[in-house]
């Protein structure tokens, strides 16, 4: 899991790899408490799996990717 550990909150670090997506967006590097409110009160997101499939998210990572 080493290139995704550091992506993680240290207190998140050792969470197995099948249990990340259940985590608390905020468990993400950089993604605060009242980031995550925002997130939940704008996309319902309450977890990382929620933010990986977010239709919004995906569709701009698609156009972000073909512009490139």
């Amino acid at each position: 899991m080493a290139g995704i550990a550091d992506k993680l909150d240290k207190a998140y670090e050792e969470t197995p790899i099948d249990d990340l997506a259940k985590l608390p967006v905020a468990a993400l590097q950089g993604v605060s408490d009242s980031d995550a409110e925002h997130l939940k009160a704008a996309f319902n997101i309450t977890t990382i799996g929620d933010l990986g499939t977010n239709k919004y998210f995906l569709w701009a990572h698609a156009i972000a990717t073909l512009s490139e």
